[in-house]
């Protein structure tokens, strides 16, 4: 069993779902990438990011502390120098409109659709989320791609799992 695990892949595919109950399985830290990322404490979320030196400090600070640990999320790029303490690494994918309608649904239940509808203090904030998400399959020269994370997984030294659930598209590639 990979005691190192890193899950990470399109936004809304699970990837901090999948990492939670695998932790909780394994009865062992779950890390999420978004809580090193983002000042998680300002009352509008997702709005400041923490400088990628101060994102690695405070990851190295709690990996070292647990010799076994499952991380979610994302750290392509800002988070390279933990790629040797991976054991191994998770790629989750699923098709744009599924994914955006499990974004919805979070969304709605974390803050109120009075927060995120029109009106709401985080209506701009969750449509630029929305935008972004739904553009990660097309996306070309951002780190948060699905070709750059692609490209990433290439290079890693560990074993790479990828899950991909496509179940209307007839375009094989998609599915693996």
């Amino acid at each position: 069993m990979p005691v190192r695990l890193h899950i990470f892949g399109a936004p809304g595919a699970g990837t901090t779902t999948l990492g939670r109950n695998l932790a909780q399985l394994w009865d062992i830290p779950h890390l999420d990438t978004d809580d090193f990322h983002w000042f998680t404490d300002d009352p509008l979320p997702y709005r400041r990011r923490r400088n990628p030196e101060h994102r690695r400090q405070l990851l190295a600070a709690v990996l070292d502390g647990h010799e076994h640990w499952v991380l979610s999320g994302a750290l392509c790029g800002w988070g390279d120098p933990f790629i040797p303490r991976f054991d191994a690494v998770i790629w989750l994918w699923l098709p744009t409109p599924i994914r955006l309608e499990r974004i919805r649904n979070r969304e709605a239940a974390r803050y109120g659709s009075a927060r995120i509808d029109p009106g709401g203090d985080l209506h701009q904030v969750y449509q630029s989320f929305l935008r972004w998400a739904a553009d990660y399959d097309d996306a070309s020269g951002r780190i948060r791609s699905r070709a750059a994370e692609e490209a990433w997984l290439e290079g890693l030294p560990c074993p790479v799992t990828r899950m991909c659930y496509a179940p209307h598209i007839s375009d094989r590639k998609n599915s693996y």
